[in-house]
């Protein structure tokens, strides 16, 4: 049981708290405004008891600490941007490195270590508000972001992202939520069923900064069928090698910015599959492969190798230095709009 007590506390002179969402069938997220980060979903099982299926710490003392990401909103850009540079407008701009020699995922004080302000508009619906300043991490702009989620009847977690600019930016926003259908806290995530609707992906180099677009026919990278994750994981391939199993971007199968299925996964053992919903051309399938056991999970067990999986809705890694990838650049008068669904199923 969570301590809503644990999650009140200031920072940066802003105050942080645990939000819980309700739907009329006993699903229920909680959530703080620190990083916006999904702390637990509980998901109604067959059995008339609810399974949390997202793993996650018990206090904002623990989230101030770790290093995972876990449950966060991801932004200025979710991935990595190649040696924390690209161009805009005949300008260079040069973000934080915080990952070797890239930018990730917004730099060490990106949107998953803000305080943003928070309304709780009734039972289901949380909206959250963060003004990214010109110069945060070395991103040009005054970003104005809004985020609402929000809890429907059919058990499925709505994600909505909007944002405008004062100035010419790059953008991409995602949750970075880490989920085991069977439950939290209850093992390895290798017996999860896996569907991924994309016929193609973008592989790496050793940085894990995309080289191009390629097929996943004939490579272990191939989810159109479903398949358990631990069937290849270990397989030899080159890919699953730089990444230490799986941490790749598929290029979904849709048409424009149609909200379309991109993905769905099946705990065996809950029974519970989550399908996932996406407005984003691409989403980054993760195993977990890069987690060390050293936090200790809300659920008594650490947060350990393999143990949950992400699937984030994104546009590619490296963007801005893609031409040729959709674009995530974002002008003053334009606005931002994407919308994320998972949705569980017992």
């Amino acid at each position: 049981m969570l301590s809503r007590t644990n999650f009140q506390k200031e920072l940066n002179g802003k105050k942080t708290d645990l939000f819980t969402l309700r739907n009329k069938s006993g699903m229920e997220v909680a959530i703080t405004n620190f990083g916006g980060r999904i702390v637990s979903i509980l998901v109604p099982a067959n059995d008339n008891t609810t399974v949390d299926v997202v793993a996650g710490l018990d206090s904002i003392h623990h989230y101030e600490n770790e290093t995972y990401y876990l449950g966060a909103l991801i932004g200025r850009y979710g991935n990595r941007i190649a040696k924390g540079r690209f161009s805009l407008n005949g300008e260079t701009y040069s973000l934080a490195i915080n990952n070797g020699e890239n930018a990730l995922h917004g730099g060490s004080a990106g949107f998953h270590n803000q305080v943003w302000d928070a309304e709780q508009i009734n039972e289901n619906t949380l909206k959250l508000h963060y003004l990214s300043k010109d110069g945060e991490e070395g991103f040009p702009g005054n970003l104005a972001v809004t985020v609402i989620y929000t809890v429907n009847d059919d058990d499925s977690l709505e994600i909505d992202y909007k944002a405008s600019t004062d100035k010419t930016t790059v953008l991409n926003l995602t949750n970075h939520t880490y989920f085991n259908l069977n439950g939290d806290g209850s093992g390895a995530i290798l017996d999860h069923l896996v569907t991924i609707n994309a016929d193609r992906f973008t592989p790496s180099d050793e940085t894990q900064i995309p080289i191009g677009i390629e097929t996943v026919e004939g490579t272990p990278l191939d989810f159109r069928r479903e398949t358990k994750i631990g069937e290849r994981i270990d397989a030899e391939n080159k890919q699953l090698e730089i990444a230490r199993g799986y941490d790749h971007n598929y290029v979904l199968n849709k048409k424009g910015n149609e909200l379309s299925k991109a993905a769905s996964v099946t705990g065996p053992k809950s029974g519970i599959t989550m399908e996932v919903y996406t407005t984003e051309p691409g989403m980054q399938f993760y195993t977990g492969n890069f987690l060390d056991g050293k936090m200790p999970g809300k659920s008594g067990k650490p947060v350990d190798f393999r143990t949950s999986l992400c699937l984030e809705t994104q546009h590619f890694p490296d963007s801005p230095n893609h031409p040729e990838f959709p674009t995530t650049t974002l002008n003053p008068g334009e606005i931002y709009k994407s919308t994320t669904i998972y949705k569980f199923l017992s």
